[in-house]
């Protein structure tokens, strides 16, 4: 069944088996011209904390001059329909930005006219791909805060939507600015040879496993080995999953969710001159210095490909569980998500 998101002057059905990417290094302008130093972010979604840490550190009289002055003016509150978990914050966290000088608005609409900028937060990633169709048309930066999607398909598609109108969009979790990360870039252990990550991983029963909460881990993990993972399998007990991948250059990296005992996040990575333990989770702010680089150049610093193939990971290693464990080839989940795509149309 072809799946139709309404949206008027706006017509598209992408060619079977064809996927358009945008790229890390290219900027992506948008159909609209933003103003000089206009700094105006607006947040859809005040379901989860992260739009309460953004507009905290953003706001704060005394904000970190790299976040350049950018300020979130106004919010759309409306996150999840039905997780109960989200819906119930939703009150108390509009109080809370209200405080911090943000006016709530009614609509996605309204909001496009007050800001030049936006962090899509909402926590349900199933609605992510309706609420960022207008964003995108109106020509906004966008930030999509983890998961870009509640399945593969939909985050094919909201990357399509982005090549379609030219406006740049970026997701990540902040577990991929983990203390450590930048020395293994800077090649202190040389080559990385493989990694054995773990984060908590949580579930929601409206989400394919990892997409919730195993996503911060399973980002970390392809921040240490890049893209080319070829295989996954995955065990999966109530209190455990340990997900493993093979890359095309024959590297190991795992994947461990913690559901039970004590939990956290880190890892150990393995390179050709040393073994490097991961230190401590860095915060929001990292992340979020990322996220005002990207709304002044329009350049993302993940490429969709990255992302994508993160999320071809986690789809690879639902399909992995239901198949009781034995390995599944990636491209092969990939390509079928590509074709399910290619029949969802815009107007």
């Amino acid at each position: 069944m072809e799946k139709r998101i309404k949206r008027r002057d706006f017509i598209k059905t992408a060619a079977a088996g064809t996927v358009t990417l945008g790229l890390a290094g290219k900027s992506l302008t948008g159909s609209n011209v933003i103003p000089q130093n206009s700094k105006r972010i607006g947040i859809i979604g005040l379901d989860t904390s992260h739009s309460i840490a953004f507009t905290k550190a953003l706001n704060d009289p005394s904000a970190d001059p790299q976040f350049d002055g950018y300020k979130v003016v106004a919010a759309y509150p409306k996150g999840s329909n039905d997780i109960k978990s989200s819906v119930d914050r939703i009150p108390g966290y509009t109080e809370d930005v209200k405080k911090m000088g943000v006016e709530i608005v009614g609509s996605i609409d309204e909001l496009l006219k007050k800001v030049d900028f936006i962090l899509l937060e909402t926590n349900d990633g199933r609605v992510h791909l309706e609420q960022a169709i207008p964003v995108m048309k109106a020509g906004k930066r966008m930030f999509i805060d983890k998961p870009i999607a509640a399945s593969l398909t939909d985050a094919i598609a909201i990357f399509d939507g982005s090549k379609f109108y030219n406006v740049p969009v970026f997701s990540s979790s902040s577990l991929r600015y983990i203390s450590g990360v930048d020395e293994i870039a800077a090649g202190a252990i040389g080559k990385v040879i493989g990694a054995d990550i773990y984060s908590p991983a949580s579930l929601e029963k409206t989400h394919p496993d990892l997409f919730w909460y195993g996503i911060h881990g399973v980002e970390t993990l392809f921040t240490i080995m890049g893209t080319g993972c070829k295989t996954v399998s995955r065990a999966f007990t109530p209190d455990t999953d340990v997900v493993t991948g093979i890359w095309q250059d024959n590297r190991i990296g795992t994947f461990r969710g913690i559901r039970s005992g004590r939990s956290g996040y880190g890892g150990v990575v393995f390179g050709e001159k040393e073994i490097k333990f991961l230190g401590s989770y860095a915060g929001y702010n990292p992340l979020l210095v990322e996220i005002v680089k990207f709304f002044n150049t329009g350049i993302p610093p993940v490429s969709p490909e990255e992302t994508l193939e993160i999320f071809t990971f986690m789809a690879a290693a639902e399909e992995s569980k239901l198949k009781k464990g034995i390995p599944v080839q990636t491209e092969k989940v990939f390509e079928k998500a590509k074709k399910r795509a290619a029949k969802i149309s815009f107007s």
